[in-house]
């Protein structure tokens, strides 16, 4: 909508080892103006699908306003996740076939933060020179080395 903040929310997660020390990075553009805040943690014993989900999560938890929000991931995991896949678990209660859904919460958290905005999702290629991919990257790299206690 023309009314509200339009962003771009680039993300990517991180894992050495799945699972082992893991980061997560945000970086979140303002359409406008140009301005950025960048953000990043980790977590000791986790997995890249959960880093990948707790970017977007954390990047969608900074805006302090309902905005038009283009989500840019390199994870098919969170792309296909929200674009393809978590109507069909919502549906079926959460379910894959007769499975829970892996990491429920943290979906169920991307879910409720994408109602608060106008979001879309767009998938890069990981590693293949896309800048604002790179630096989220370098970051949460960074962020996973810090858990892991280096």
């Amino acid at each position: 909508m023309a009314d509200q903040p339009n962003v771009t929310l680039f993300t990517d997660g991180a894992c050495s080892g799945n699972p082992g020390p893991g980061g997560w990075a945000y970086l979140l553009r303002d359409n406008a103006t140009g301005r950025e805040k960048k953000d990043a943690g980790g977590d000791p014993h986790t997995t890249n699908n959960k880093m990948e989900l707790s970017a977007v999560i954390e990047g969608l938890k900074s805006l302090k306003q309902r905005c038009t929000v283009k989500v840019v991931t390199d994870s098919q995991y969170v792309s296909k996740g929200m674009t393809e896949w978590v109507a069909g678990w919502i549906a079926k209660g959460w379910k894959r076939g007769n499975k829970p859904v892996k990491n429920v919460e943290l979906w169920k958290e991307l879910v409720a933060l994408s109602k608060q905005h106008d979001v879309t999702f767009e998938h890069v290629f990981g590693h293949a020179g896309h800048p604002e991919n790179e630096e989220c990257d370098r970051m949460a790299v960074m962020a996973a080395q810090e858990a892991r206690g280096m």
